[in-house]
């Protein structure tokens, strides 16, 4: 069976994260994951189509027990010095509620143990603080080799006349470096070298039609991620 073509691929993909292959066929097509790059890929894709329906989870207000070791597990490295508007933890909070909503979401439907060689999946939710200029989340999925990244508007949106969404990648020092301009209405992917290199976190700004004009964000940030590895 020839699992580079793509309508074959797709389709055990979408069997496979919607959990309807099973028993025996599930653990073969496991086990062709290592080994075959388009069956990986299409289930990337796939991971990421779904991440829309968590839209439709209610939000639940975690517990101050839940909320502290939260704060333990996520911000604990976080250190004493002058905080840029990727290091604060305010933000950081405000975001929270949005990417468990949305990974719970994922994962009621998945509902199934993810393959080794899945790709990485990293919720860039909408910014509390650019509340009042747009709200836009997007959903990223990474190859693990970090080579490739694929973004996924959560609800389609659109920057604006002469305006551009610009994707960064943020470090734990420094800087963020661009990544290009994206889209608000459809995927876009991304291809270029060590995208997981000093990335601590990925953001979205709002810049003029052709990008920053200074290398660096020049508008909000509408949304920002936190890279789990």
């Amino acid at each position: 069976m020839d699992y580079s073509r793509p309508a074959l691929a797709d389709r055990l993909a979408a069997e496979y994260v919607l959990g309807t292959l099973r028993g025996r066929a599930r653990r073969r097509f496991e086990t062709l994951l290592l080994a075959h790059p388009a069956l990986s890929a299409a289930v990337g894709d796939w991971q990421v189509r779904l991440l829309p329906l968590a839209a439709a989870v209610t939000p639940v207000q975690p517990s101050a027990a839940v909320w502290s070791r939260l704060e333990q597990r996520l911000f604990a490295a976080a250190g004493a010095a002058p905080a840029r508007w990727w290091q604060r933890l305010g933000l950081w909070q405000g975001v929270s509620a949005f990417a468990t909503v949305a990974a719970l979401g994922l994962g009621l439907v998945l509902s199934q143990p993810q393959p080794v060689q899945a790709p990485i999946v990293v919720v860039i939710a909408p910014n509390p603080e650019a509340a009042g200029v747009l709200q836009a989340g997007f959903a990223a999925g990474l190859t693990r080799d970090g080579r490739a990244l694929v973004l996924q508007p959560i609800q389609q949106v659109a920057p604006g006349s002469g305006r551009a969404f610009e994707l960064w990648a943020v470090p734990p020092q420094g800087a963020p470096r661009s990544l290009g301009l994206v889209s608000g209405e459809r995927a876009t992917t991304v291809q270029r070298a060590l995208l997981l290199h000093d990335t601590a976190a990925f953001a979205v700004s709002l810049e003029p039609s052709g990008g920053s004009p200074t290398g660096a964000p020049t508008g909000p940030i509408l949304s920002v991620g936190k890279l789990q590895l």
